[in-house]
Formats: structure tokens, sequence, C-alpha cells
């Protein structure tokens, strides 16, 4: 969003004024005629009041990444593993591979935010989820830098803000969350990123405008420029995460009908 507002700004003469909070923050605003544009890494929630009167566009696609400390000597993680630490039946690094410590989860605040309700969706299709974790964070910001800061945490964050810090990136299931492995959906963990505009908004024409230039031919190359892959180019990518979430779906339902049984 920084760098397509500046690109934006370079083009036009229109400035962007960008502040953080997450992404739920960012659509309210939006709804409630606060600001004019947010940026948002989760879908509408359908049915929530509050974002009836909002439009997603998409505009990109980036990765949800599995981030620890630089010197944890583990570098790969599976989904089955993954998943196993969120519900709290793994909890040492030694069953990964890693030294005899403690898995720190490291976890973000609320059940909508725009990792948490991502990772609820696409590892467990159960929006419900209560993690095994006590660390919970506002932002992932703070999260990403206690990350840095703790030998033995995990947490899970977007690629492009885990790039910045100084944090190890595991690869899963063997593939690392590079540009390519993103686009082809080798990288099983990727996710549409969009800008939220309010249907009835004031100044919807001019930010109708910015969506465009995000589109253009120039606004795809700066996404390229900052590792994630313009909305367009990974179109097929729609497909198979529609794929992705129906397997989840039916992971939860067998699981749930073996513990009935």
């Amino acid at each position: 969003m920084a760098e397509l507002s500046k690109a934006y700004q370079r083009e036009t003469g229109t400035e962007i004024q960008l502040s953080g909070g997450g992404a739920t923050k960012g659509i309210r605003q939006v709804a409630a005629n606060k600001v004019d544009i947010g940026g948002s890494c989760r879908n509408k929630l359908w049915g929530h009041t509050a974002e009836r009167s909002v439009q997603f566009h998409p505009v990109a696609w980036d990765a949800l990444v599995v981030i620890t400390h630089k010197k944890n000597p583990v570098n790969d993680i599976s989904l089955e593993d993954l998943r196993a630490i969120y519900k709290g039946k793994i909890t040492n690094w030694k069953l990964l591979g890693g030294t005899n410590q403690p898995i720190e989860l490291l976890i973000r605040k609320g059940k909508i935010s725009g990792v948490g309700h991502a990772i609820r969706e696409y590892l467990f299709a159960a929006p419900n989820m209560e993690f095994a974790s006590d660390n919970i964070f506002p932002s992932s910001g703070p999260l990403e830098q206690a990350v840095g800061n703790n030998l033995n945490s995990l947490a899970i964050t977007g690629v492009s803000s885990a790039r910045k810090r100084n944090v190890k990136i595991l690869k899963l299931e063997g593939k690392s969350p590079s540009y390519e492995n993103i686009k082809s959906g080798a990288y099983l963990l990727y996710r549409p990123l969009y800008l939220v505009t309010n249907l009835r908004g004031t100044n919807r024409a001019k930010v109708m405008k910015f969506i465009q230039f995000a589109n253009s031919p120039l606004g795809r190359e700066v996404i390229r420029h900052n590792g994630v892959v313009p909305y367009m180019d990974g179109l097929h990518l729609a497909g198979k995460l529609h794929q992705q979430q129906r397997a989840s779906r039916k992971m939860r339902l067998d699981k749930l009908r073996q513990d009935e049984n």
C-alpha cells in the first residue's frame, strides 16, 4: 500500500495519507466514512452489519508465513505440525527437529483480524476456533518484533511485513514463499489482498482512480517489485484457494464425525 501510494503520488500529484492498525480497523473506518480507502488481507465478513456498505477490490496475492527467531535451528514445517501447534498438541521444538525448548506461540488479538481470520479459515475452516496461546498481540507489528526477540517463539504473519523484520521465515512443506512459489500456488498458504471502498463514499470517484492505478501496468509493476503477485497475474489461484478451503472443511467435518464415534 505504501509503495503504491508513493507511485500514485508521483504520477498524479495526489497524496494518500496512511495509518496502520490492522485490516478490520481499516474496513470499519471505511464503512463509517472516517477514511476513504482501506487495505485488507482478509475477505468480507458477510452478515456483519458493519461491513455491509463496503466493497472489496482484489489487487494482489501474498502469503501467510511462519516466522521464528533468526537463531532458531528449525527451517521447515509441515501443515500438519502447524495445525497441531495451534491446537496445543505440539508444544516443544524438539518434535520439529529443534532444541528441547517449549514453543512459545504468539497470536493476533481477535478472530476477525486479517491474519487471525485467515489462519482459522485456511488452516482449520473454523472461524471461531480458539488457539492454544495466551501470548496475544493487538497488531502484526508488535507480534513480529516480539518474535525477533524470543528464540523459542513461533507466529504466522504476512510475508510482505515479515521480510522487513529480523526474523526467520520457515519453509512450508519444503517450499519457500518466493514470488514464483506464491504465483504458482506451490507455496500453499497464499491469500488475496484487497483495497476497500465505501459504496456511498463522498470521494468514491477519486478513490476508484487509485484502484484503477493499482491494476494498471505501472501499478502491477510496483506490486511485483514488493515481492507480491498482482491479482490478475495469479487469477488461477482463486480456484486453487477454493479447493483448499473445501479440503479444510472436509477435514474438519471428518474429524468431528470421528470424535462423535
